[in-house]
């Protein structure tokens, strides 16, 4: 098997997505979404850990299996994922207000 090398720059690319990703998410829960705030919170999340899995896990270069692997982890998350919002979605719950 071997070892590739990342280039310095596709670190500090990562580093710089992480660091816009993390602005972007903290200036996106200042904005009033309604019902998408979470589901945008986590696509920011999704793109985030798929360039650390790409990057720091040296998946980019890695055989087709590998990809597979890592694809039905991806799918299992949104799996799970959905069936918590489905989950959450049918309980008559009253609404809590934690502001005040």
């Amino acid at each position: 098997m071997s070892s590739h090398v990342e280039p310095l720059r596709a670190y500090l690319a990562v580093f710089g997505l992480l660091l816009l990703g993390t602005a972007l998410t903290v200036g996106i829960a200042y904005v009033d979404l309604g019902a998408f705030n979470t589901p945008v919170a986590l696509l920011i999340a999704g793109l985030k850990a798929a360039a650390v899995v790409l990057v720091f896990m040296h998946v980019r270069h890695q055989s087709r299996l590998t990809w597979l692997f890592v694809g039905a982890g991806f799918v299992w998350f949104l799996i799970l994922v959905s069936l918590t919002f489905v989950d959450a979605m049918t309980r008559d719950l009253p609404l809590i207000d934690w502001v005040s």
